[in-house]
């Protein structure tokens, strides 16, 4: 069997989903349901692999048709001898409601999106007989309720595929991609001043974990999973700015970006291959290569193991005097304490997932990264109005024509606008949509007028049905051709029309079939006309978000603690990444989501510090704060990356000669965020070394920076 054959899996899926919508359909038959078609199409809309998202979607269906019929009996006997008002209200339902399901951004947000085409699915085809509008509706939520009950009794009682096995899969794979990473970073390999995109994704992946959580808990087997998933993510969320920051450090280690004034000297950083940069000190190249091994072994670590390294990692931190360079290397091993013990509590956590015990946790220096969300209220109005605007022309061109089956093409219409207004390209999948909708009218034309009459039994039926259905049922059960799967499914179903009695009328099959291609089509055309433009305004438009976050918080707009700011724009890198894939946009390829991260850390920190230091120490926060706010604006204004000015250098720099010589932890915080920022927003400017220089005058001013001296182990900087 080569790849591409369908799998055990995957025909078992196929056959599940077809023998529960041959069971709705059955059922719908054997109580001469007005429309059993309906019955049939909800199984394969709700079915999923996994018998827990199966039930899930099958909740926010039902709900959602159960909004959608409640808003028809509402409103058309109230607006039916009024159309034009009554296709105003219609639009505006889909719009609102679309717009609704984009704030949620979860699966809960189907139930909003399935209310807001609901409406004009039942409304719209009962405006010619609206006596008839709550038996339509009734029947249009007992029948969707049916196939939805039929798929979910067949996903759990018929071999079913529990998630516990996908999430344990899943978290594995996300931790031997952090684990591949990290020992690249460790090893030297990785630790480059620009995260490469590829690892930027896993910002986007690891956010994928929240639909996984949302079903946890229609599933018996896995309800218990929710909360170390939840722990799990927000860990693995935090890892990456700490990667990111830990790289940085190594990279400036190795490449002798923090070079002293002998070795300034001698060679220039930049020019400075790095096989020719001093070598780490051989305690801390020998405590790297620990780690790495540890790392090394990806989901089979051991998370003791993370004792004896952070153990090592205390005795070295408490010899570390305070040069410039050594400031860095402090910061690097404060990093790698952090790493080291959020990547014990991932591999315990992931032992808790796969059955294998409780976790003690060892992360505690502060909050893990929380779950924020990022939206573009601008972006999602524009898509609910454009959504409206389609909806309203299309219902006055059934108007205006008064066009029998018009109401379909406006229903499809609006369909369309739900599924694919929140694209970036969504004419692209307008077109696809239009396109199999022709073949599965082809399809239910050879069904209805040269199989279905001949067929007299239900077995029959069955039989003749299992082909198509079976190899719609292989397609959706693969991710790269679920929509096509479910358009073929849905569609053909719906088309063919299947009721008790075989009534097939050509003329009155090419009429709504037709109304239903133009309604697609007109949707394709309106996305061509109005959303040319693709992704690249989106992804401006979340960088320059990210830019105005942290002129904010650096401005002191913004009180966020920095696990809600960080959570904020992790979301933000979330959504920005598959885009800067698909985009050649350079100035966007330079933008470092996980350093944007770390600055949001660093500028909190200050923002606590300056709160308990004397006058003169917060006015030199202030200037830094101040000239970080004004880069982040002149970026956001220029859409660019504005290099920092020597002003702000400088005052980074005056800051940390303030700062150096005191001892208690919110300076020491101070310090490390002062040391992240200068190697963030200015990471090619000449090592400060006039700030610390060390002569007799300011030895006996300050005392021996080179003494062992131990930071506290909060350190809230990156």
């Amino acid at each position: 069997m080569t790849a591409d054959m369908p799998t055990l899996r995957e025909w078992l899926f196929s056959g599940k989903a077809f023998l529960a919508a041959m069971l709705a359909l059955y059922i719908a038959l054997a109580f001469d349901l007005s429309r059993p078609y309906w019955a049939m199409a909800a199984v394969y809309i709700v079915s999923n692999p996994l018998s827990g998202a199966t039930a899930a979607k099958g909740l926010y269906r039902a709900l959602g048709t159960l909004i959608g019929a409640s808003a028809s009996v509402f409103f058309v006997p109230l607006l039916v001898d009024s159309p034009e008002l009554l296709s105003l209200v219609v639009a505006l339902w889909t719009g609102a409601l679309l717009y609704i399901s984009l704030m949620i951004r979860t699966p809960r947000s189907y139930i909003f999106m399935l209310a807001g085409y609901s409406l004009p699915i039942i409304a719209l085809p009962a405006v010619s007989a609206p006596q008839t509008i709550f038996d339509v509706a009734v029947a249009r939520s007992e029948e969707i309720i049916l196939g939805i009950t039929c798929a979910t009794m067949v996903g759990t009682l018929v071999f079913p595929t529990s998630m516990r096995g996908v999430l344990s899969s899943s978290v594995s794979s996300w931790i031997d991609d952090a684990a591949s990473w990290a020992t690249e970073i460790l090893r030297g390999e990785g630790a480059l001043p620009m995260t490469p995109l590829r690892r930027q994704k896993l910002a986007a992946d690891i956010g994928g974990l929240d639909m996984l959580i949302t079903q946890l808990a229609f599933d018996a087997t896995t309800r218990d999973l929710a909360r170390p998933a939840r722990e799990l993510r927000g860990r693995l969320m935090m890892l990456l700015p700490l990667l990111s920051s830990l790289a940085d450090r190594l990279h400036a280690l190795r490449t002798d970006d923090v070079a002293t004034p002998e070795t300034m000297a001698e060679a220039s950083p930049a020019a400075m291959p790095e096989d020719q940069a001093p070598a780490l000190p051989p305690d801390l190249s020998a405590l790297l290569a620990r780690a790495t091994a540890w790392f090394a072994g990806g989901r089979n670590g051991d998370p003791d193991a993370a004792d004896a390294i952070l153990a090592d990692i205390r005795a070295l931190r408490r010899d570390v005097p305070q040069t410039w360079r050594d400031l860095v290397q402090g910061s690097a091993l404060d990093r790698l304490g952090e790493i080291v013990a959020l990547w014990s509590d991932c591999l315990a956590l992931m032992q808790d997932i796969g059955g294998q015990g409780p976790w003690r946790p060892r992360f505690r220096h502060r909050q893990v990264v929380r779950t924020v969300r990022h939206y573009d209220y601008g972006m999602m109005l524009f898509y609910a109005v454009t959504c409206v605007a389609a909806t309203l022309l299309a219902s006055a061109f059934w108007i205006a024509t008064g066009w029998s089956a018009g109401g379909g093409a406006v229903m499809m219409t609006a369909v369309a606008c739900c599924f694919f207004g929140a694209l970036d390209q969504p004419a692209a999948q307008a077109r696809f949509m239009t396109i199999w909708t022709s073949v599965s009218v082809l399809v239910a034309a050879v069904y209805l007028f040269a199989i279905l009459p001949a067929i007299h039994d239900f077995e029959m039926l069955a039989l003749v049905f299992a082909p198509p259905f079976l190899v719609i049922g292989l397609l959706m059960s693969r991710p790269q051709y679920t929509m096509l799967g479910l358009m073929l499914a849905t569609n053909t179903a719906s088309f063919v029309a299947m009721e008790n009695r075989y009534e097939a009328d050509f003329a009155s099959f090419i009429n709504q079939s037709a109304a239903a291609v133009a309604g697609l089509l007109f949707a394709y055309l309106w996305y061509v006309a109005t959303r040319p433009f693709g992704a690249e305004i989106a992804a401006w438009r979340l960088v320059r978000a990210g830019w105005r976050d942290l002129a904010d918080a650096a401005a002191g707009y913004r009180r966020d603690d920095p696990q809600r700011l960080a959570g904020r724009m992790l979301d933000r890198l979330g959504q920005l990444v598959p885009r800067l894939a698909t985009l050649g946009d350079r100035e966007l390829a330079k933008v470092d989501g996980y350093s944007e991260v770390r600055v949001g850390f660093n500028i909190i920190e200050l923002q606590k510090a300056r709160r308990q230091q004397s006058p003169a120490r917060v006015a030199a926060y202030d200037a830094v704060l101040q000239g970080v706010a004004a880069l982040y604006r002149a970026r956001e204004a220029r859409d660019r990356l504005v290099p920092a000015p020597d002003a702000l250098v400088q005052a980074i720099d005056h800051a940390m000669m303030m700062t150096r010589a005191d001892r208690d932890a919110a300076a020491r915080r101070a310090l490390d965020a002062l040391v992240g920022l200068r190697r963030i927003v200015c990471p090619q400017a000449p090592p400060p070394l006039a700030v610390f220089a060390t002569d007799a005058a300011g030895a006996a001013a300050t005392g021996d920076l080179r003494q062992k001296t131990e930071l506290p182990q909060e350190v809230g900087a990156v």
